[in-house]
Formats: C-alpha cells, sequence, structure tokens
C-alpha cells in the first residue's frame, strides 16, 4: 500500500484519527480561502497557490517518487468527479 494512498489503512483506529484530521484540515484550508478571497485574491491564484504548497509539503514528507506516483492518480480522479461540488463541466 502506498504511503500516500487514500485506501483504508489496516488500523481502523488510525483510519478514523487520520480522516478525522484531514476534515479538520480541510475546514482550515477552506477557511482561509473565504477569507483571502474578502481580502480580494482571486480563487485560481489561491488554488494554484494551495496546490504548490500541498505538494511541496507531500515531498519534503514522503520524496518527489511516491509524491508523483499520488499525482499519477489525481487525472482520474478528477474526471469521475472526486473533487466536484455541483454542477460537472
Amino acid at each position: 500500500m502506498s504511503i500516500l494512498s487514500d485506501d483504508m489503512p489496516l488500523d481502523l483506529v488510525s483510519a478514523e484519527d487520520s480522516h478525522d484530521a484531514r476534515r479538520v484540515a480541510y475546514g482550515y484550508v477552506e477557511d482561509a480561502f473565504t477569507e483571502a478571497q474578502q481580502d480580494g485574491l482571486d480563487s485560481d491564484a489561491l488554488a494554484h497557490a494551495a496546490l504548490f504548497a500541498a505538494f511541496r509539503a507531500l515531498v519534503e514528507t514522503y520524496g518527489e517518487e511516491a509524491t508523483a506516483v499520488f499525482a499519477a492518480g489525481l487525472a482520474e480522479k478528477v474526471r469521475t468527479g472526486a473533487f466536484s461540488s455541483g454542477t460537472r463541466h
């Protein structure tokens, strides 16, 4: 199993903690987006900056190869609507 996998780990307690931490972290990111947009920053610029910061953190934690493998799977997730809310384009 990849260290960056979204699959459920064998330890169910860790899985719950991991998913809870991700939900809390997502809330912080959403709040930062909202605040930055209220300050007049463009959502496209915010998204690019957030992606850059996220990939930098992943590379620092897991290395280039593991992060590249993770990133390779993102295209299919985007195409299947994993990141969509509301109307799909």
